[in-house]
């Protein structure tokens, strides 16, 4: 449950800040490689290595996800062969209202059992990626899109994604990229460049609704996006060079590691 009203929080020593500005490296690396906002992995990285509290180590990367994805799109943007402007536009129409029901809805439902469900989701994800890359023969690298998804399809996609990312306070990376890969057929680096694009958009709303709730605090935030700027140019900047096999072998072992590390990090404290 996320209804209660945050404790208070304060960043109190130079070694909290530092170990936070690394943290935010990290996580902007990782959104850049992978299309993602970053604050699936960073909420628990905080709580953990930062002794943030819960609530504003939930809601407070969120906000940092916007200038994080601008970064890491900026490199997708000078490759803008990769975007794909239908499911661009029709995932952040649906998925901004969807975000923020979620979040209104957030302070109504418990987040464990929902963190649990979509980190198992994430793991069959990784799973699907990490096999048929195993098995098949390297293909040539395809540089034209002609792919033409159904609208419903997208429209699906960016009710039930923007829905979770408004419930667990996060921009839905995580989740947008394997999506459009696996239900809408996109090619790996246009999925992570569309992914990038729409949690940047949906940052904004569920930013506004945790504000409104009380959940962030804006001195983290600023700290955040320090590091993270940087580092999800690098990732995205990485994700371009790579041949797609490798890039979707990597995207699916680090689906499956945040989704066991999301399920680790809900559990422990119930053990």
């Amino acid at each position: 449950m996320i209804s209660a009203l945050p404790e208070q929080f304060s960043i109190h020593s130079v070694h909290q800040v530092v170990i936070i500005l690394l943290i935010s490296i990290v996580v902007g690396f990782l959104s850049g490689l992978l299309g993602k906002g970053g604050s699936a992995i960073a909420t628990p990285a905080l709580q953990v290595f930062a002794g943030v509290p819960p609530f504003f180590a939930l809601a407070s990367p969120l906000p940092s996800t916007l200038p994080t994805t601008i970064s890491a799109s900026w490199v997708y943007k000078k490759a803008h062969y990769l975007l794909h402007n239908k499911v661009i536009v029709l995932s952040i129409l649906t998925g901004i209202p969807a975000t923020l029901l979620g979040s209104y809805a957030s302070q109504w439902v418990s987040g464990n059992i929902l963190m649990i469900i979509t980190a198992l989701f994430v793991c069959i994800l990784g799973i699907s990626f990490i096999i048929p890359v195993l098995k098949r023969e390297p293909a040539p690298e395809r540089q034209e899109i002609n792919i033409a998804p159904a609208g419903w399809k997208i429209i699906v996609i960016g009710l039930f994604v923007g829905g979770l990312s408004g419930l667990l306070a996060n921009s839905g990376g995580v989740l947008f990229a394997p999506l459009f890969i696996r239900t809408l057929k996109l090619p790996v680096k246009q999925a992570l460049a569309c992914s990038l694009v729409v949690a940047a958009a949906l940052a904004i709303p569920g930013t506004l609704a945790h504000w409104w709730l009380g959940h962030i605090d804006w001195w983290l935030v600023l700290i955040l996006s320090v590091g993270s700027i940087p580092g999800s140019y690098l990732g995205a900047r990485l994700a371009i060079s790579l041949k797609n096999e490798t890039l979707e072998l990597i995207f699916g072992i680090m689906l499956c590691l945040f989704g066991a590390y999301d399920i680790f990090f809900t559990l422990h404290p119930l053990l």
